[in-house]
């Protein structure tokens, strides 16, 4: 391959563009009227705008991004994540333009769309899912029925589903009969497929996901999991690898029964089989169910990254490029540990509501260990187009402990000024017992958020008041003349700015 086209934007845009550059490999970045001057246009060596900012319009134009490609004349292209990653008819269309998708075949990404048909597959795979319905059931009378032999609580779930869309729990038939129609609803209106599938409710597992990689040749392999439990509305917000609920023998289990899970469907790439890991099964053992199957990289892939010591993204390509997997023998086991913060454009304090704004001030952290995956840039407008994430904060460290305090002491450095931010959510969470223990599951948000962000809330004024008076300082400080400050003096301000307007980032 000599020429991709990134069809997306962001973070995960620009983590591509840099993977194709070590790679020798030229890239084309395709944007939205909205994003003109966002960091991945200035990354790529070629641009192309491909419309107004809807993404129906732009990102999801299946149409305009070919176009793009064939006007560019790049010989392949990279889905990233979201948009049409995970669109069969996408990868077809690719390939039918004659050129490389840098992912699975469409067969693949197909088996696994349709959540019932992937259970099915699963369960001749000899891979344990969660009980439940293996096709759509007709009607909420027919989910009634299913949910009774199941045992309630149970949840409905939309069979094109994903993040939690058309997703509702039932405690009983009433409940239930209550919420059919609204799970129907919302799955048409998010995938354009309103059916529904019953599966019962786990109470307080864990998400632990499991990554894999197959090339063309036959070889398929894991690279450990990775815990995904922090979440919010069924959005991951914080994931950590290796996860502390898992050993060894576990880890050998699981990534064995993943990489089973990926050969049944012929799969190729870099993929994530996710799994709900429910602990004191059977004997006190701990049980996992299959849960679905991306075929995709995945947001929290840098935390693999960092302890297995691989760059998945350079293996997509090299993968898509004809080659094998280096498979050398070397050990398999996780060095280190590592954990990610999702810096979304969100404001804790207002029920993680979006936020709209300009990027008037970026002070982004570093040091040993510390990776920071941007999509951001001072004067960048955020708006509510497209998802909130702007970028990912990294850390590695030899131990959880270690690699814990590291992400404190990375997020006291960051400092993004213009739209509120998650960042004050992650900081709370670094500091709580329960995460520190490593003991949360997911429901870890419902138990404990509240109390965090109450706590936190209540000394709101006076942050105001510190980062207006911070502010004012840092203005004068800045047009002051550079005799009249010592170093020492600037250093010590900067510093308290810094700290201030970390607790309010619109100001």
């Amino acid at each position: 391959m000599k020429r991709v086209l990134i069809a997306n934007r962001g973070e995960i845009a620009v983590r591509v563009i840099r993977a194709c550059r070590e790679e020798g490999i030229e890239s084309v970045a395709v944007y939205s009227e909205a994003d003109r001057r966002s960091p991945h246009v200035a990354a790529a060596d070629v641009a192309v705008e491909i419309g107004p900012p809807p993404a129906a319009e732009s990102y999801l134009n299946i149409e305009r991004v070919l176009s793009a490609a064939q006007r560019t004349e790049a010989d392949a292209v990279h889905p990233g994540y979201g948009f049409l990653a995970e669109r069969a008819d996408f990868a077809e269309a690719v390939q039918a333009a004659g050129l490389t998708f840098v992912g699975p075949p469409p067969s693949a990404i197909r088996a696994r769309g349709e959540k019932t048909t992937a259970r099915r597959r699963m369960e001749e795979s000899g891979v344990r899912v969660v009980p439940g319905t293996t096709s759509p059931v007709a009607g909420p009378k027919e989910a009634a029925v299913a949910a009774a032999e199941i045992g309630y609580p149970v949840l409905l779930k939309a069979v094109a589903g994903g993040g939690g869309k058309g997703m509702r729990r039932a405690d009983s038939e009433t409940e239930l009969l209550g919420s059919f129609q609204q799970a129907t609803s919302e799955a048409m209106k998010a995938f354009g497929n309103g059916d529904i599938y019953v599966e019962r409710f786990i109470e307080h597992p864990r998400h632990v996901e499991i990554q894999v990689l197959a090339d063309t040749h036959g070889t398929t392999v894991h690279f450990g999991e990775r815990e995904c439990s922090i979440q919010r509305r069924h959005q991951k917000l914080i994931e950590e690898a290796p996860s502390p609920a898992v050993g060894p023998e576990l880890r050998e289990l699981m990534g064995a029964t993943a990489v089973r899970a990926a050969r049944a469907v012929g799969y190729v790439g870099a993929g994530t089989v996710e799994f709900l890991l429910e602990p004191g099964g059977e004997g006190g053992s701990d049980k996992f169910y299959f849960l679905e199957m991306n075929t995709r990289i995945q947001v929290e892939h840098p935390v693999t990254e960092m302890v297995y010591g691989v760059d998945l993204v350079r293996q997509q390509l090299r993968i898509a490029a004809g080659a094998r997997i280096e498979a050398d023998g070397r050990s398999m086991d996780p060095r280190g540990h590592s954990i990610e913060c999702r810096i979304t454009s969100e404001d804790p304090f207002n029920d993680f509501l979006p936020d709209t704004g300009a990027i008037q001030y970026l002070n982004v952290p570093s040091g040993p260990g510390v990776r920071w995956d941007e999509g951001i840039a001072v004067g960048d407008d955020i708006g509510l187009y497209y998802d909130p994430l702007l970028a990912k904060l990294i850390v590695w460290g030899e131990t959880r402990a270690a690699a814990m305090g590291r992400m404190r002491r990375a997020l006291d450095e960051l400092v993004i000024v213009g739209v509120a931010t998650s960042q004050p959510f992650h900081r709370l969470v670094l500091e709580h017992e329960t995460f520190k223990s490593g003991s949360y599951d997911i429901g870890y948000l419902e138990q404990h958020g509240d109390a965090l962000l109450a706590a936190a809330h209540d000394t709101g004024e006076l942050e105001r008041i510190a980062v207006a008076a911070a502010l004012a300082e840092h203005q004068r400080m800045q047009t002051a003349s550079p005799k009249r400050i010592g170093a020492g003096a600037g250093r010590v301000a900067d510093s308290a700015w810094l700290r201030a307007a970390r607790l309010d980032g619109r100001r």
